[in-house]
């Protein structure tokens, strides 16, 4: 069975868009391969963060994917930080990347820019995120199209290494899914729903009231043809909560269509509001009681962190002999 490899950034709030675009795609995945899922915490730290809201939205994060339906039996679930082995990796392979790669990189381009005084965990981060995927020979890893550039170079890095020292990486290959749906922002449909948007009316967080999103969704922005058809260029926000809606209940377009001949914007977005709430609702009730039971969180980030630590260790051990740093070897 293949390997794929997902990381989770801790940073702001998980929103509708990354549960519709992103974890209902992983439910799907953790049947079809050997899943590995991460919380990127070592990641966050290239920008300062308070720890005590780090911490929290760490196990805040953990609790929800599960709610939303990632099972524990089917992935291997870890902190980062937790592997001490990784950082280590890292180190080596940053021996093996030129800093041209390394500044090239996008995101680096552009944070870079918004703060002069910006960190070198920022430069390596790309590599660390290599050391993420390489140390466990993942085949694939689902990334967004900003992502890819960083898979991108750990094939490169690790090809450079293997060319250089033997056979030691899998070359990982990007997994861009064809039928993840994007969802937009409520308030600005022509941009997707992001957990960094600065407006957060145009942003249902997981974590919001039923109450106050309904109030989003009744104030999402639509237009003036009254119409409800799906058309992603004329009509951005209709189109956007008809996605929403055909992804949650399981309905095609062209069926809520039909279904929805006929309503005011007013009426349909009552619809809307009603069936994304009670679907949340039903997730929330989940987490809550995930949340609240330290112990199973305990059980399940010991179990991913054991396998995890024994394949680093072990591709650690083999970079190292293959270095030559391994004590008085002849």
């Amino acid at each position: 069975m293949k390997k794929i490899l997902t990381g989770l950034k801790p940073t702001g709030d998980l929103t509708l868009g990354n549960y519709i675009g992103s974890i209902k795609q992983m439910i799907k995945l953790q049947d079809e391969f050997d899943s590995y899922i991460f919380v990127a915490d070592l990641h966050a730290l290239t920008i300062p963060q308070d720890p005590k809201e780090l911490n929290e939205r760490i196990r805040k994060f953990i609790a929800m994917y599960i709610a939303c339906g990632i099972d524990p039996n089917k992935n291997t679930i870890y902190l980062q930080s937790e592997n001490e082995y990784i950082p280590a990796i890292s180190y080596l392979l940053e021996c093996s990347t030129y800093y041209g790669e390394a500044s090239r990189m996008i995101q680096f381009k552009e944070k870079s820019k918004e703060n002069a005084n910006f960190s070198v965990g920022l430069l390596t981060y790309p590599v660390l995120m290599a050391a993420d995927i390489l140390y466990c020979d993942a085949d694939l890893v689902p990334v967004g199209i900003d992502q890819k550039q960083h898979v991108e170079l750990a094939r490169n890095i690790a090809e450079r290494f293997n060319n250089k020292y033997g056979d030691t990486f899998k070359l990982p290959d990007v997994y861009i899914s064809s039928t993840g749906t994007k969802i937009k922002d409520l308030k600005d449909p022509t941009k997707k729903m992001s957990k960094s948007e600065e407006n957060p009316s145009g942003v249902i967080s997981m974590f919001d009231t039923p109450e106050d999103i309904e109030k989003k969704i009744l104030k999402a922005t639509t237009d003036s043809d009254n119409e409800i058809k799906f058309d992603e260029e004329n009509k951005p926000g209709i189109s956007n909560l008809l996605n929403i809606v055909s992804v949650i209940t399981d309905t095609s377009i062209e069926d809520l269509e039909e279904k929805y001949k006929g309503y005011g914007y007013g009426d349909f977005k009552k619809e809307v509001a009603s069936i994304v709430s009670s679907h949340i609702k039903e997730i929330q009730d989940r987490y809550n009681s995930i949340i609240n039971d330290n112990n199973k969180l305990d059980e399940i980030l010991d179990n991913g962190i054991k396998k995890s630590r024994e394949l680093a260790k072990e591709k650690l051990d083999l970079m190292k002999k293959e270095l030559g740093i391994v004590r008085f070897e002849i």
